[in-house]
């Protein structure tokens, strides 16, 4: 049962992913037919963020009272939706209200399957979950880009990843009854073998999250997840943009080339799950910040087009451990009593991080140049190298303390 639940979360991830890469692969194309100002791509994916942000704030409520599996299946099923009123859309305004629930029913099944994978399952299995979204995230460009090539409109990429979706909904409503027996051997199982809580759980217990938001690590950590949100979704949103206007190459040809940083963050999360087993979640998110930079630095660089290609791959290799990474040590950093409950917080942080970040670099480019985007995700990722490791001498310096006592 726990390999079916596996494949089945695996499954949900590139649900949630199909959509992500999207909206930044076809706005160069839906902007000429709607008429729409280049930069409301910007305030579209801030309405999908402001969505998943509530829901990741109230998915823990929602997953305790419902479960998971319901939780899961209901958010999919509002995705599918969504993304089938996208293919209808007769003007570019209606993108932010069909954007409502498309960012609800993501930031559910985001935080809610997370959470359950870094307490059910070890490091390589979150590293693998997160590849699942790269290959969702990556074949929404591809899609696009055959779709661009042989003629066709954008509308059917819609409405081929809706279909997509709502398959998976089907498939996720048919295993209800099994979420169900899980819930019910869990609560057993602690009923015969209740938690020791030690005294630092008691006092989170006793205190709430509020406590938790005290410690001196979570700012850093907090920091990092909120940039890397906004690295990682700038490229997507605007790396085809970018592309045309840096590069002077075709909607298609920019879309093909996105996928390469899609492709980079798949790849590097399916080996990251071995990686594993030698390296630290600590030293896989220094590597992976590391790698950002030198792919970044190809883009800044009037190189020829191959070196373009790779600097566009091997940002997304870099990006590959660093958010599963993060995310799988939440139990460990902060205990399992508040692991949701922090798990939804982080959520709503890395959605923070994508609502402001990609609007507000694409309203700046507009203005300006796009051409300025790798310049200053050089720098935010510079800033997030720096926040990781403030979060690592500051957790040394806990641990130190907690010895000698």
């Amino acid at each position: 049962m726990a390999t079916f639940f596996l494949i089945l979360i695996y499954a949900s991830f590139i649900s949630l992913g199909l959509p992500d890469s999207v909206l930044g692969s076809a706005w160069p194309m839906i902007k000429i037919e709607l008429h729409a100002p280049e930069d409301f791509a910007g305030y579209i994916f801030m309405v999908v963020a402001g969505g998943t942000i509530i829901s990741s704030l109230f998915s823990s409520r929602f997953i305790k009272r419902f479960g998971t599996g319901v939780v899961t299946f209901v958010s999919v099923l509002m995705t599918a939706t969504a993304l089938f009123l996208f293919h209808f859309a007769p003007s570019y305004y209606w993108f932010l209200i069909f954007a409502i629930p498309l960012g609800l029913g993501a930031g559910a099944v985001d935080s809610g399957l997370n959470e359950f994978v870094a307490e059910h399952y070890e490091s390589r299995h979150m590293s693998w979950l997160h590849s699942f979204w790269g290959l969702g995230a990556m074949t929404g460009p591809i899609i696009i880009s055959k779709l661009f090539a042989s003629g066709q409109t954008w509308r059917n990429g819609y409405l081929i990843i809706s279909i997509i979706q709502f398959g998976l909904a089907a498939i996720l409503f048919l295993s209800l009854p099994l979420w169900k027996k899980v819930k019910e051997r869990e609560k057993i199982q602690q009923d015969l073998n209740p938690p020791i809580e030690s005294d630092l759980a008691q006092t989170k217990k006793s205190s709430g999250v509020s406590v938790l938001l005290k410690h001196p690590g979570v700012f850093p950590v907090l920091i990092s997840i909120f940039l890397y949100c906004g690295v990682e979704q700038t490229m997507m949103l605007w790396g085809a943009t970018y592309l045309i206007a840096s590069r002077n190459v075709t909607p298609a040809t920019a879309a093909a080339w996105i996928s390469l940083f899609l492709a980079g963050i798949t790849i590097g999360r399916f080996l990251s799950g071995f990686a594993t087993f030698k390296l630290s979640n600590k030293m896989m998110i220094r590597l992976g910040e590391l790698i950002i930079l030198i792919g970044l630095t190809l883009l800044i660089f009037p190189l020829p087009s191959p070196f373009v290609q790779a600097g566009i791959f091997i940002a997304g290799l870099g990006c590959a451990p660093i958010y599963p990474c993060m995310l799988h040590e939440t139990p460990v950093r902060f205990g399992k009593e508040h692991a949701q409950e922090i798990m939804g917080i982080q959520m709503a942080v890395a959605y923070l991080g994508s609502t402001l970040v990609p609007p507000t670099l694409g309203a700046f480019g507009t203005r300006t140049t796009m051409i300025m985007i790798p310049f200053v995700l050089f720098a935010f990722t510079g800033i997030m190298l720096f926040s990781c490791e403030e979060f690592n001498r500051i957790q040394v310096k806990i641990d130190s303390v907690m010895k000698s006592s």
